[in-house]
């Protein structure tokens, strides 16, 4: 008799729970530092595909569907949804990640993942402009590049602009006069690293302001071009 009575126990509290009115909660943005996506196009996009989840039941509410479809925006990297036991819609969107921006005959972004991501008319990034001889060919190199440029702290914050000319790369600081000719993506961590040497010498003896050109295209030297 115990064994039946729980049995009912659980098959009633199963169908009381699927049966239970869902309600919405605001939407959780893991990266709200860059909104590429607003809310309000999350909540048209859920809207236009379930209506107002406020008239549902939780055993209607497809997860996946809804978690594919948010899934497929051009700014999320990952959508999660889910219902909470009290009948909770929570919804949790991480936002693709910008490493640069190119301005050729299109404009777009460049993602964490190498991928093209199209710009977004509620937010610009601040990361480095791309110009120049930009192709679906040579992509993967400026990629390389800049993800080189976002994963050094120092260079992230100097470097805002590259120009791309025949493979090969010149930099733009946002702070000195001079470019920064870096050749091709070859040894560039080594490039960066010496660079960095370079910069410490001369902001020490203040000559900083005395360059027009920095060349880095032999990985194991740095030549500089005086005004």
């Amino acid at each position: 008799m115990l064994f039946l009575f729980l049995i009912f126990l659980f098959a009633f509290t199963s169908d009381r729970n699927n049966s239970r009115m869902l309600f919405e909660t605001p939407i959780e943005f893991e990266n709200p530092e860059q909104p590429f996506i607003s809310e309000k196009t999350v909540n048209k996009l859920l809207i236009q595909n379930k209506g107002s989840f406020k008239n549902i039941r939780k055993e209607a509410l497809d997860l996946n569907r809804l978690e594919f479809l948010l899934n497929a925006n051009a700014y999320v990297r990952k959508a999660n949804l889910y219902v909470a036991v009290n009948g909770e819609v929570g919804v949790n969107i991480v936002q693709k990640t910008p490493l640069a921006r190119v301005q050729t005959d299109a404009s777009f972004y460049i993602d964490e993942e190498g991928k093209m991501m199209p710009t977004s008319p509620n937010f610009s990034a601040r990361v480095p402009l791309v110009t120049g001889d930009v192709s679906k060919q040579n992509l993967k190199d400026v990629f390389k590049l800049v993800k080189s440029i976002h994963q050094d702290s120092f260079f992230k914050k100097q470097i805002e602009g590259v120009v791309v000319n025949n493979n090969k790369f010149i930099l733009l600081t946002r702070e000195f006069d001079f470019k920064i000719d870096f050749g091709n993506i070859d040894n560039r961590e080594l490039k960066i690293k010496n660079f960095k040497a370079f910069y410490q010498k001369a902001l020490k003896d203040k000559s900083l302001d005395k360059y027009s050109k920095v060349n880095l295209q032999i990985a194991s030297q740095v030549v500089c071009t005086k005004k």
